[in-house]
């Protein structure tokens, strides 16, 4: 398997990032860790394997960001307000600067499939929701799509812009992203087992906002035995992966 390794300097935030590449061809991935994870983070707990069919097959090439989670939404006791706008920055530059790369080094100008577990989830939504222009399907599994709990409830422009399910409940049933997203695919998961009570809560509250707005969406509730880990999260990504990448 082709595999890259990438460290460069973001204008965004003022910092080198660093990002992975893994495959040849295919449907181009935006992978985000867990919450206050690293870019090597799917490697190491075996997605690579998970995943190596698809990856050596070049029906997808897998990128995997860095996150700034520990000084973002995990600073819980830090100010809100500088929180959210180093997020926007860290935002802006996947979505201006990392996405670029990624059809520069994939060689093409697919739309990308963004997708993550848990805080990752959040992440990868956020993109899909924001972004449909430059992802036109999401594989969110085991994630909350508010920032009440990130922000202690702190509301302002920039949060509302980071909040899938205030900005979406905002959003004109006429708005033009509403077809984009009926055009894409979209997998949202969440298991009922251990660890997954306020991520179960959060899927809830997502579900009824895409259902008013008439956003088609496949949402998923697996079972009692279906834990917040990666054991789970493998088996999930490989189950929603081939409808999404199916055509039509």
């Amino acid at each position: 398997m082709k595999i890259e390794y990438y460290k460069e300097y973001s204008p965004a935030l003022g910092r080198d990032m660093e990002f992975k590449a893994y495959g040849h061809a295919g449907k181009p991935v935006l992978a985000v860790p867990c919450q206050n994870g690293r870019y090597f983070d799917w490697e190491g707990f075996d997605m690579l394997d998970t995943l190596g069919d698809y990856l050596e097959d070049g029906k997808i090439q897998l990128f995997t960001v860095d996150t700034i989670d520990s000084e973002t939404v995990s600073a819980i006791h830090g100010n809100p307000y500088s929180r959210v706008r180093l997020h926007e920055q860290w935002y802006r530059y996947v979505v201006d600067e990392l996405v670029p790369r990624i059809h520069e080094i994939s060689g093409s100008s697919r739309a990308l499939l963004s997708t993550g577990f848990s805080m990752g989830a959040y992440h990868a939504a956020n993109f899909f929701f924001r972004r449909p222009d430059l992802f036109d399907s999401l594989i969110a599994l085991s994630g909350v799509y508010d920032t009440h709990d990130m922000y202690g409830g702190y509301m302002d422009e920039v949060v509302y812009a980071n909040d899938p399910c205030v900005s979406l409940a905002g959003m004109p049933k006429d708005h033009p992203y509403i077809d984009l997203y009926n055009h894409s695919k979209i997998c949202i998961c969440v298991g009922q087992g251990a660890w997954e009570d306020t991520l179960l809560a959060g899927t809830r509250r997502l579900e009824p906002i895409l259902r008013e707005k008439g956003i088609h969406a496949w949402v998923d509730y697996w079972g009692r035995d279906v834990n917040h880990d990666w054991p789970w999260w493998r088996k999930q990504i490989r189950y929603f992966l081939p409808y999404v990448l199916q055509d039509g």
